[in-house]
């Protein structure tokens, strides 16, 4: 099965390196640094510890581990992967200096085993559930030890690799440890063919969220100055088809809160442009957060078009809907707004985050519309009733508190298999 998958990979190869050339006539970084992706990479030495990070999420989630291998293991270099620029550009903000960092290599065998042959890791750590069939089986050859952190499996997801049940279970044995956020996520990777003796439970490291000293202080800088005294409905993380929808509930709160301001924040940089005219073609009056100039009474839409703000956003919001929950591309992290105490609003659609936002719900820390004209009718709703947002907001940052410790679960299998492979 492993044969087919890589010709398969190999027959897709050209039509992948098409498609990022495409996006980088949105994003000129997709354009920059395929050698990497094909491991032409300078020699590492030291066998370093390799944390793969997929995406700008990913990233975050990994930091906290990425400064705990700094401080604890300091004689041993850190390499960083990641396959998207957003990813990459966060890594380098973060942690420029102090960790190496190039992009993932394509999972082919010959690019695999060459980057393999130039890193010679020590450990590789994969954010999330990312199965690489070639990868996870060349670095089994190598003795190179795997751990799968902070892993989830959604039931979408798990469908999707029973079609190749076979390949799934042979790629998951390669694995020394999974460390699943949740029980039902540990069911399914086992369901799928890991070995229950390598599964462990540790829940999910983003509770263990810190927010950066002086945020909220910041967030109410910015506010001041950029918003006024006007309510502020924060539209996080959203994905293209879903910013009509957000469009649509806004114009209707906006009749029974007409001084209503929508910070809107696509998810990919790419888009930008796309929302501001989005926004301007349906008559609001638009300012984006690149002008550097404050909302004035007659803007409706502030659009967030930076990266790495959306904490900063969130400090000066009375509510967030969090997106890519009203189209199914299967949600965001809602922790991020519980840790600043923002209530948040999600739409059907959160199969990526479907334990942690069971708990929103069963704890009464957020609330899930079907549609545009359900988030209308309970946005509106939320900004008559400030007892009620406060409420939410509260019960999410206990929510939060509860579900601390994942952290230091990770670090302590971390600590224990680079202990193991030094003896």
């Amino acid at each position: 099965m492993r044969v087919i998958y890589s010709l398969v990979l190999l027959l897709l190869t050209p039509f992948v390196l098409l498609r990022l050339w495409r996006r980088g006539s949105k994003v000129a970084a997709y354009r920059q640094r395929w050698s990497e992706r094909f491991a032409y990479i300078a020699a590492i030495k030291g066998r370093p510890v390799w944390v793969h990070a997929v995406s700008v999420g990913e990233a975050m989630a990994a930091v906290p581990l990425i400064k705990h291998l700094l401080d604890n293991h300091s004689d041993t270099p850190v390499l960083v992967t990641t396959t998207t620029p957003t990813g990459s550009e966060q890594i380098k903000n973060l942690f420029a200096g102090q960790v190496l960092h190039v992009y993932m290599p394509y999972d082919m065998n010959g690019v695999i085993k060459r980057f393999l042959k130039r890193v010679q890791p020590r450990l590789l750590v994969v954010m999330e559930t990312e199965l690489w069939p070639n990868l996870f089986h060349h670095c089994r050859q190598q003795q190179i030890p795997i751990i799968v952190a902070n892993a989830r499996m959604s039931a979408r997801s798990a469908r999707g690799y029973t079609r190749f049940s076979g390949l799934a279970a042979r790629t998951l044995n390669n694995v020394a440890v999974i460390a699943a956020q949740s029980d039902a996520d540990a069911q399914r990777l086992m369901a799928l063919g890991a070995r229950p003796d390598r599964v462990q439970i540790t829940g999910s490291v983003k509770f263990d969220i810190k927010l950066p000293e002086g945020l909220l202080e910041q967030g109410r800088l910015i506010r001041d100055d950029l918003f006024g005294q006007r309510p502020v409905w924060l539209a996080a993380s959203t994905h293209a088809g879903e910013d009509e929808l957000l469009l649509q509930a806004f114009a209707e709160v906006k009749q029974s809160q007409p001084d209503l301001l929508l910070v809107l924040v696509p998810r990919h940089p790419e888009r930008f442009e796309a929302v501001v005219e989005l926004c301007q073609g349906q008559g609001y009056e638009v300012v984006r957060r690149s002008e550097g100039r404050p909302c004035l009474d007659l803007t409706a839409v502030f659009v967030g078009d930076s990266m790495g703000e959306l904490l900063l956003f969130l400090a000066t919001a009375d509510l967030c809907f969090m997106g890519g929950s009203l189209v199914p591309t299967g949600g965001h992290n809602l922790l991020e707004p519980a840790a600043v105490g923002v209530p948040v609003v999600f739409g059907p659609h959160m199969f990526n985050f479907a334990a942690i936002s069971q708990q929103f719900l069963e704890q009464g820390a957020a609330s899930q519309v079907e549609n545009s004209v359900e988030l209308a009718r309970v946005v509106a709703a939320l900004f008559k009733n400030a007892g009620r947002r406060n409420e939410m907001g509260l019960r999410a940052k206990q929510l939060l508190a509860e579900n601390r410790g994942a952290q230091a679960r990770l670090e302590a299998l971390i600590d224990k298999q680079l202990s193991s492979s030094s003896d």
